[in-house]
């Protein structure tokens, strides 16, 4: 092995991998430079590579000293760096328990503590956090309690309420929540609501927020006289007239007894992510680079500068606006979350976690020792996208976290599960190994770094044990070898999802999906069950140039879609015309209540039997992604036929998939009593 892949494997980066055909594919020498130059690790010649690597087993040797941070499973014997002595700790309780840590060959070993939680540990003068997950999350089962469960996905920014001003909101979530769980639905999975950008109102994808601990204001509840019957959402149009409508409202009623309340209630990162929006707000009035902290003045560029603590006192007034924005939106979502579970809802809302976070925005800048700098995160070359892709966006620092104490990420999960009662971690597979493409180079030139697969997983089910919360995962692509185990003994669900539930070119039947997975249509990346059978992607891609679906593999999956919508007991033949996508969309409905999954999820879209996707991966401007309302307000909304029809064609499916299952589980224990 020569020193450069030595450095590369000690720094946690794949020097190969195996492509969707299963292909191994070699990482070029420039490459794991690129990378490893943007990890902190010169290795541009001999002598940089081995500095870099005597770094490294300086951090990694057994006499370093301890992270500020150490996760374990409960009732499994710890292990950690460190010397051997006497130590104390205290669990959360308060119960104190002493003993010997005992020398092994790479550190210590400390005997098995058996209550989750987060607890206190002293080894001499060392203070550490000792984290102890429970054997698994919270999970769909837990919730279920032996109940087929159904619910709703909806892009919060679709909804209507009248007088919203153009942009869906808190509110009209609410009322989506109570109408929802008032007709059986125990889950009602969102789009993001990160924090975007207030200086930039051009940003508006879910999925490449400015921090994702802090809330996307946009989707603050305020009435406005302005119209909002376009189909479409004019981002730039509609925040800036709410920005200044909120505005207006923060004048006349903001006051100093308030804004203690405000700080007393909001978070350090969200205050953070105020100063920054006060800051960029700032900076970028005459120069449009700096909606970029990295052009900003070197003195305001890192958050502990005195330039930054100045700023902040000269600007109270200004960040008071932005942490008042923080405020009200916590406030809203968590009202939402409260009228779900009122309404019935077990499980109530289901937030997403996009995978990063944009390079320019307030959680790279407020944790730049946390975050990857100079690396992009996204796909390596495949079947569909041959140059590979990079996501302009960036993710969490391996060596950061450990250093921080997984400080960040703990922050995010339990800002993500404050209002909700689970949380769906979209590529998921980011938990244990990145793409990572140096920026300002091809994707193809980037390579996997792994991640702390276990001590982030571990930190994921102590979260959600703690907070009674399910925790779903995008797992589509090809995953990792063992990670679909791995995600099982984790208690994270996977995602079943109709497209790609097959074998060959038979659709499978959804009676044998996973139990613990969650059962879907489709998703917001992929093609709707009317639009699909009508070819409504077809034609996108055909305008667009894409590569796709031809007319007559179409004409062929049809037919062997509705022949397993009949097989399921969803429907009867003939299949109908190209042309009736909403007789397919009704066929899906009952299809996706027969899953043997413990939560099937009906996106509104496929409830509503609509030809177009929210958003179609590949694209910014050409397609109108993040941008398409609903028709109507939620009230109105369950009330239509067809989408009531689609609803109780769902839930009636559930009770009965229910049933049947009930029904084998006697007759198994019948069986087993004859033997």
């Amino acid at each position: 092995m020569s020193a450069l892949h030595e450095l590369a494997r000690a720094a946690g980066l794949q020097t190969a991998w195996r492509d969707v055909s299963g292909a191994e594919q070699i990482v070029s020498d420039d490459s794991l430079r690129a990378v490893l130059a943007a990890l902190g690790f010169p290795a541009g010649n001999e002598a940089d590579i081995s500095d870099s690597l005597a770094t490294l087993r300086a951090e990694t040797s057994q006499n370093s000293a301890p992270p500020p941070l150490i996760t374990a499973a409960a009732g499994e014997p710890i292990f950690m760096p460190g010397p051997p002595g006497r130590y104390r700790l205290t669990l959360e309780t308060g119960e104190t328990v002493e003993g010997i840590a005992e020398a092994q060959p790479n550190g210590i070993a400390l005997p098995p503590v058996q209550k989750p939680g987060y607890h206190g540990l002293e080894l001499g003068r060392t203070r550490i956090t000792l984290a102890v997950a429970p054997p698994r999350s919270y999970t769909l089962e837990d919730a279920a309690q032996g109940a087929k469960l159904w619910g709703l996905t909806v892009q919060l920014y679709a909804l209507r309420r009248e007088h919203d001003g153009g942009i869906g909101d808190f509110s009209a979530l609410a009322d989506f929540c109570t109408q929802a769980a008032r007709r059986g639905a125990d889950a009602i999975g969102i789009s993001p609501v990160h924090a975007l950008f207030a200086a930039d109102l051009t940003r508006f994808s879910p999925y490449a927020p400015s921090n994702r601990a802090a809330l996307n204001v946009l989707h603050i509840a305020h009435d406005s006289a302005a119209s909002n019957d376009a189909a479409l959402i004019d981002w730039p149009r509609a925040a800036a007239a709410k920005f200044h409508a909120l505005r207006e409202v923060f004048d006349q009623t903001y006051s100093p007894e308030l804004g203690e309340q405000i700080h007393a209630e909001l978070g350090p990162e969200q205050k953070r992510h105020a100063l920054f929006e006060a800051l960029m707000e700032k900076l970028s009035q005459d120069n449009p680079s700096a909606l970029d902290w990295r052009n900003w003045p070197a003195a305001y560029q890192h958050p502990d500068n005195p330039a930054v603590a100045r700023f902040a006192q000269q600007a109270a007034q200004k960040i008071g606006f932005h942490a008042w924005l923080q405020w009200r939106a916590d406030r809203e979502l968590g009202a939402a979350q409260e009228a779900a579970r009122a309404a019935g809802a077990r499980i109530g809302l289901i937030a997403d976690l996009a995978v990063g976070t944009d390079p320019s925005g307030s959680h790279s800048w407020s944790r730049q020792d946390e975050v990857l700098q100079g690396l992009e995160i996204g796909a390596p070359p495949d079947l569909v996208n041959r140059e590979g892709q990079s996501w302009g966006i960036t993710a969490f620092s391996p060596r950061g976290l450990r250093r921080s104490g997984f400080s960040a990420f703990i922050d995010m999960l339990r800002h993500a599960l404050r209002h909700a009662g689970g949380v769906r971690i979209d590529h998921v597979m980011g938990l244990t190994r990145l793409w990572v493409v140096p920026q300002g180079l091809p994707s193809a030139q980037g390579a996997y770094l792994t991640m702390p697969a276990d001590d982030l997983m571990r930190l994921v089910a102590l979260e959600s044990y703690r907070h009674k919360a399910v925790i779903l995962g995008e797992d589509l692509g090809t995953l990792p070898p063992g990670f679909g185990a791995k995600l099982h003994r984790a208690g994270i669900s996977g995602l079943r999802v109709m497209w790609f539930e097959r074998d060959g070119a038979t659709f499978t039947p959804p009676q044998s999906w996973t139990k613990s997975a969650v059962a879907m249509t489709t998703t917001h990346d992929l093609p709707t069950v009317a639009g699909w059978w009508e070819g409504t992607d077809i034609g996108w891609r055909e305008k667009l140039h894409m590569s796709g679906d031809t007319p007559a593999q179409r004409d062929a999956d049809r037919r062997a879609l509705w022949s397993a919508f009949t097989t399921s007991g969803a429907t009867t033949p003939p299949p109908p015309p190209p042309q009736d996508g909403a007789a397919a969309a009704d066929a899906a409905a009952s299809h996706l209540g027969r899953a043997g999954c413990t939560l099937a999820l009906l996106p509104v879209e496929d409830a509503l039997a609509a030809c177009e996707q929210p958003n179609l991966p590949g694209t910014i401007d050409a397609h109108p992604n993040w941008r398409r309302r609903l028709t109507s307000n939620a009230e109105t909304l369950f009330s239509r036929a067809d989408f009531s029809r689609r609803l109780t064609m769902l839930a009636n499916a559930r009770r009965t998939s229910e049933s049947e299952g009930k029904a084998s589980f006697c007759e198994q224990k019948e069986a087993k009593k004859l033997y």
